[in-house]
Parts: C-alpha cells; structure tokens; sequence
C-alpha cells in the first residue's frame, strides 16, 4: 500500500500514516496539494492527512482539498503529540541560539521559549524537515521541535522530552482514498460531510434542524469560505451514527434546505 503524506519522513503524519499500514510505502511531499494530486493520478493508493489538533484547530487547507476532490474518508485516528527538543550529536541545550519547527509546533511550546529568552523560534515548513536540515548544516547552536521518529530518522539527539505546553495535545488523522477505490467500514458510527446554504434568513437553522429530527449528535461544525464568491460559505459537520439509515435519510432531508450537499465519508470514530 502508497500511502502520500505531506511533510518528510519522520513527521506526525508518518507516524500516523504507519499506524494506518505498518507496511506502507510513504510518499513524502512538499504540499498538501500534492497529496491529493498522488491519490487522483493513483501515485498514491491513499493519503494520511491532519484535520485538526486539540490545541490549534482545524487544518483549514485540508477540508478545502476534501471538497475540490473526488475522495472519501475510510477511517480516522487519534495520535499523542509529543514534540521534543532535538540536536546534533554533541549538542547542549546551553548553546542552543535557535529552534527550528513548523509554527504550530512552536506555538505550542511557548513554555521552553519563555523559560530560554535568548534562543531565537524560527519557523520552517515542516517538523521533521527541520531536523532535516539541522542534521545537514551540522551546528550545535541549532536544534529543532519534532516527533522522536524524526530524530531516529535523521540520527539527531533528544535534548528535551515533552516539550509541549499542555499534555491533552492530539491531532486527528484521516485516511482517504478516490471515490472509486473506497474500502467502506462495514460498521461506521461517524459521518463527515459538507452543505451550503442559501443567504437567506434562517437557512442554517433549517439546515441543523434535520440532525435535530435525526436525533443524532453534532460533534463538530465549522464554516469556511467559499473561492471567488464573497460572503458566502460552506459548513463541515461531523455528526456520530446509530444507524446508516440516518445518513441515507439526512442525504435525502437537507438537500430541501440547502443549496450543496455532499458526504465525506461514514467511518467508525477514533
């Protein structure tokens, strides 16, 4: 199994990816963007990607990339964010002048950076890439924020564990597949999907009613955006499923209240 990820090997989305297939070839790369194209062209059987984190919310690019594709979601997973404080061999925590990671990363260790006021947080696009980078200029005044797989990856050394600020740190993972190629969880208890609604008063609330007369739970709703038409948006909810019937019958009920509407995918919940 292909699985794309984006970020290098040793990232958060490695390690989730392998949860996923512990046989999996990853396929690193640069962007988001090139995930999904990985999975469309059937580079890639599949693709891990982050949806959201306890701490720092939602990945907002990732549910724009779920909507512009013709995808699924198969299945989810929790994983533990442990962000650690790597170096070169040799290195001393004293001597560190920077910190490379990518800034979600390093906003969520505003503790060490309070607690060390003369080493310097320096933004860079992915966690494991900054130990990447550090293993290949080789100074043992630059260490970087980044899983402990990172640092077995690239041979760096664990100078600090724990780093993050507050221990109830995970994001959640979503594998996802083109339409065609879905492997359906043969009993899913979560639904993720996507509708839009007219600008008109009390359109949303017609819309949430429905899960109301379901009589389900909305676990999650968010809005973004829509590109090129201002002022007007789509919402994502996650809602938890006692009966595929209920998701036929939401399918066939908020499309009388809503201008689009389309499912993600029904899975088991993490």
């Amino acid at each position: 199994m292909r699985i794309a990820i984006q970020g290098e090997p040793g990232s958060f989305s490695h390690e989730a990816a392998t949860k996923a297939a512990q046989e999996a070839t990853i396929l690193p790369c640069a962007l988001s963007a090139e995930v999904f194209a990985a999975v469309m062209q059937g580079t890639a059987d599949a693709a891990v990607i982050p949806i959201e984190n306890s701490l720092a919310g939602s990945v907002s690019e990732h549910y724009d990339l779920l909507l512009a594709h013709d995808v699924a979601i198969e299945s989810e997973w929790l994983l533990r964010i442990r962000h650690n404080l790597i170096g070169v061999p040799g290195a001393q925590i004293g001597r560190i002048r920077q910190v490379y990671s990518h800034p979600v990363a390093l906003a969520q260790c505003r503790r060490f950076f309070v607690e060390h006021p003369a080493v310097e947080a320096a933004p860079f696009y992915d966690t494991a890439g900054s130990v990447k980078q550090m293993m290949e200029l080789r100074d043992p005044g630059i260490a970087a924020i980044a899983s402990a797989q990172a640092a077995g990856v690239y041979g760096g050394q664990i100078l600090l564990t724990d780093l993050e600020d507050n221990a109830e740190n995970y994001t959640r993972f979503f594998l996802i597949r083109r339409r065609d190629q879905l492997q359906p969880d043969p009993q899913p208890d979560k639904v993720s999907l996507a509708f839009a609604v007219e600008n008109r008063a009390g359109s949303l609330v017609e819309a949430l009613q429905v899960f109301a007369g379901m009589g389900t739970n909305m676990t999650r709703l968010e809005s973004r955006p829509v590109p090129g038409r201002p002022w007007e948006y789509v919402f994502y909810a996650d809602y938890q499923l006692s009966d595929p019937k209920v998701a036929d019958w939401a399918l066939q009920m908020l499309p009388r209240h809503c201008s689009m509407v389309r499912e993600l995918g029904r899975y088991r919940a993490a």
